[in-house]
């Protein structure tokens, strides 16, 4: 058995890191439904030309150097990390924003907080990257106004994060895998229908992809596990007793030559 097929051996996951992108609470990422709705919502409320915002929060940005153009508002999603340092930087320049901010730390910038508006709209908005944040905003529009409710701006997020989650339902690929594979969302199915399954450590190594999902850019939703023959066996009973059938429509991900050699490496016994 080849120990670095393993991801408990501090070798094989110092190697695996190497190749993972660090992601932190400010990788959230706006659905880009949430943000029209959130724009279209800010632009109405404070009458800001559509054509006059700007987004200097992406992947790789540095809004402090961004060309911000005359008259311009800087509508986006910034990390929330530093938030107050980026409304510091907009409100001694006397450029215009409205931002998207943690709901209930809104309020904890000292330095600044009198100097804007807050709005609370209870929204938990999912993002890109699967966060659930509990989501409100700051901004220089507001005049006076120090902090706000925001009704109709509830609704609109509410109403675009349900067509959202209808869409993604609709447009979810049905995957068909082998036997040899074991996801959370076949244990939820199994448990459902009262299977007591157990499957050990000896028996299954951790896989974010099969290889021929690498191929076409592809995963594993979650994560699953590579099983040994024995525990591709007590899947392929419970299969049965669920009648587990497979779609006509689904996309069936075969084993690889290098995965099927794995296999013969797990569950304590060479093959």
């Amino acid at each position: 058995m080849e120990a670095s097929v393993f991801p408990d051996n501090p070798v094989y996951e110092a190697f695996v890191n190497k190749f993972k992108r660090k992601l932190t609470t400010d990788d959230c990422y706006t659905p880009p439904e949430i943000y029209t709705a959130v724009a279209g919502w800010a632009c109405e409320e404070y009458g800001i030309d559509p054509g006059s915002i700007v987004r200097p929060f992406y992947p790789g940005g540095d809004y402090e150097n961004f060309p911000y153009p005359d008259g311009c508002v800087v509508l986006d999603n910034p990390p929330f990390s530093i938030l107050s340092k980026i409304c510091e930087f907009y409100l001694e320049r006397e450029i215009p924003f409205f931002l998207f901010a943690p709901a209930l730390t809104s309020l904890s910038s000292r330095r600044i907080v009198m100097r804007m508006n807050h709005i609370l709209c209870d929204a938990r908005i999912v993002y890109e990257n699967g966060a659930v944040v509990q989501t409100g905003f700051v901004t220089s529009f507001g005049g006076d106004i120090i902090i706000q409710t925001a009704p109709e701006l509830h609704k609109r997020i509410l109403g675009a994060m349900n067509q959202l989650k209808t869409s993604k339902r609709r447009d979810l690929p049905k995957y068909d895998y082998p036997d040899h594979i074991m996801t959370a969302a076949i244990m939820n199915r199994y448990a459902s229908h009262g299977i007591d399954m157990k499957i050990r450590r000896s028996d299954c190594v951790f896989i974010p992809a099969l290889d021929a999902q690498r191929e076409q850019k592809k995963a594993i939703f979650g994560g699953g596990l590579l099983l040994s023959d024995q525990a591709a066996a007590m899947r392929a009973a419970a299969e049965f007793r669920t009648a587990g059938e497979s779609s006509a429509a689904a996309v069936k991900w075969p084993l690889s030559p290098r995965e099927l050699e794995i296999v013969k490496k797990l569950g304590g016994s060479d093959k």
